[in-house]
């Protein structure tokens, strides 16, 4: 998620370092506390992140190796490090703080000082098309793993379809050891196809008939595992079962009932089939980020997002809610209660995450990934043949860049005081 970084002076032996044996009891007892309190999905999430962040950075160490640049550095996290080495000309290592990573190359402007000995392989030596290239390698990486997400999802886990009407869940009846749906047989994921030879096409169809059938044998042909088998369950009248002391059925008439929550299930690609359903996923997601981005930089949305702030009522209106933006707490809070609903889910969150950050890194303002795209553009554009290429001042942009980055500081600080203040509801229930 971090820009390609202005070259820095190498690691001395003097650098602040962390025992690599006290970060790694640090993190074993961090990972066992949440899995202890809040179960395996935050912890899996957080990782996922990490995981996205590096490989952004990896789009840019690729694309500098491969266009012949210096990389002095790629490292996981900042702060002091855990543990590091040389491999030829470039340090790998990790840092103490797991909030992201970075890359270094020399030379990333016209104003830092560079050894001559390596300036024919800083980034700003490099021809235009490597330039960019190596900039937009950050975003690049971002929308190949949304695409390999969105392929996984769709071949793997599915998408849940209206038309395909099963099972979700067992119910038990107080008092009885079985319910009609378990002496039948029936299991979670079953399809229902038909009821007593009535197609099965919606969950309302299938509530109908079951309801009207208090004491009635039916045939359930359901679908398992790709077979279709043919199960008999007679509904029990409502009326008479209890479930957390309540009776299950207070309608005038008795209602049958088998003892299964019903709903759409989840239906899977091939393999193949996937690879133009990701992509047309992907190309729709992308249109959403850009029309997303632009809305959060308008008056409105920080005129919203101050009253919102100010205002407790305005922070918990459900409309304000679902248009504001979120930070790292609140994409990582909704990701986490998707895992919890779905993998399913889950993986659609962190695909959308991969999509809005690699669009938000091709903003055209400095640190942004963008920025550096903008600039070599600019710099292309004044450069004529035949005379020395026109190099950019960027330290005349710097009053542009402050107020940028003062504009992300204060979006930052106002969606991270929401997002713990007045968490958005739950939007899976």
């Amino acid at each position: 998620m971090t820009p390609p970084a202005p070259a820095a002076p190498s690691a001395t032996p003097t650098e602040e370092r962390l025992s690599p044996l006290v970060f790694g009891a640090i993190v074993v007892a961090v990972v066992a506390a949440l899995v202890a309190t809040v179960g395996w999905a935050l912890p899996v999430v957080i990782l996922a992140v990490l995981f996205m962040v590096m490989f952004h950075e990896f789009g840019h160490y690729i694309t500098a190796k491969r266009a012949g640049l210096l990389v002095t550095d790629f490292f996981v996290g900042f702060g002091p490090i855990v543990w590091s080495t040389r491999v030829g000309e470039t340090r790998y290592g990790v840092r103490a703080i797991p909030l992201g990573g970075f890359v270094k190359v020399p030379g990333m402007t016209w104003s830092d000082p560079v050894d001559p000995a390596i300036e024919p392989r800083t980034y700003r030596q490099a021809p235009y098309p490597k330039r960019v290239l190596f900039a937009a390698a950050g975003s690049l990486m971002h929308g190949v793993l949304a695409l390999v997400i969105a392929w996984a999802s769709l071949a793997f886990v599915g998408v849940p379809s209206a038309s395909h009407v099963g099972v979700t869940a067992l119910s038990t009846f107080q008092g009885q050891r079985e319910t009609p749906a378990q002496r039948a047989g029936l299991r979670v994921g079953d399809r229902i196809v038909s009821i007593d030879g009535h197609a099965i096409s919606d969950a309302t169809t299938l509530a109908r008939l079951i309801h009207a059938s208090v004491g009635v044998p039916l045939t359930l042909v359901v679908e398992r595992g790709g077979q279709r088998l043919t199960l008999h369950a007679t509904p029990v009248n409502g009326q008479n079962v209890e479930v957390n002391g309540q009776p299950l059925d207070t309608s005038a008439r008795p209602e049958g009932f088998l003892g299964i929550e019903v709903g759409p299930l989840s239906v899977r690609d091939s393999v193949l089939g996937a690879v133009p359903h990701a992509a047309s996923e992907l190309g729709s997601i992308v249109v959403a980020s850009v029309k997303g981005l632009a809305h959060v930089f308008t008056p409105h949305e920080f005129a919203s997002l101050y009253h919102q702030v100010t205002s407790a009522s305005a922070a918990q209106n459900r409309q304000n809610q679902l248009n504001r933006p979120e930070s790292i707490v609140g994409v990582v809070r909704i990701a986490v209660q998707g895992a919890q609903y779905g993998v399913g889910t889950m993986l659609t969150i962190l695909m959308a995450v991969n999509v809005f950050v690699g669009v938000f890194n091709l903003f055209p303002m400095l640190p942004l990934d963008g920025g550096y795209i903008a600039i070599a553009t600019y710099e292309r554009l004044r450069s004529r043949r035949g005379r020395p290429p026109h190099h950019a001042d960027v330290n005349r942009l710097l009053p542009v860049i402050y107020a940028f980055v003062a504009v992300l500081g204060v979006l930052f600080a106002a969606t991270l005081y929401l997002d713990i203040v007045h968490p958005i509801a739950n939007p899976f229930g």
